[in-house]
């Protein structure tokens, strides 16, 4: 059997399909999808390394000022769990000031509260460690919040103190 190959034929199926091998664009699909599974990966990646959950609650390291003799506890819980407390600035005799404002970045939290019999307070700080901080292994003299408390009284500042922090988890 004699068989005629030639390269003629090839050309012409290469002008109809317009490729030079059929399985170009498939070649070019698998690297596209290859190169998003590489990307989610390291952004997953990162975003898991990188995730910051500071809930829990914070008290004042070393001697409480006496203009802040009647604080008892700043408490975050963003995710409302039932075993932290409800999130505010908490003082001694059990009253709670709800947050005004607040914001909780690792390199930035500052909050203001309402006022309670024309008393108010606001913090500016930051949180000295990352990572999520129920998971870790916190004690209770180890620093991981430092900045300034100020409080007000009927809206004029009475008091300021640089404080640092330890952490409490909950129960």
């Amino acid at each position: 059997m004699d068989r005629n190959i030639s390269r003629e034929g090839a050309k012409a199926q290469r002008e109809i399909h317009g490729s030079k091998t059929p399985f170009a664009a498939l070649s070019v699909c698998v690297n596209i999808v290859f190169i998003i599974l590489l990307v989610c990966t390291v952004s997953f990646s990162q975003n898991k390394s990188a995730r910051f959950d500071p809930d829990g609650t914070f008290w004042i390291l070393g001697d409480t000022p006496n203009d802040f003799s009647e604080f008892g506890a700043i408490n975050l819980n963003a995710k409302r769990s039932r075993q932290l407390p409800v999130q505010g600035f908490e003082l001694n005799n059990g009253k709670r000031l709800r947050f005004k404002t607040l914001t909780v970045k690792r390199d930035n939290f500052s909050f203001s509260t309402v006022e309670l019999g024309g008393v108010s307070y606001a913090f500016s700080g930051k949180f000295l460690k990352g990572g999520v901080y129920s998971a870790g292994d916190l004690d209770d003299t180890i620093p991981v919040l430092k900045g300034t408390l100020t409080k007000f009284r009927n809206g004029q500042k009475v008091a300021e103190a640089n404080l640092t922090f330890s952490y409490f988890g909950g129960t």
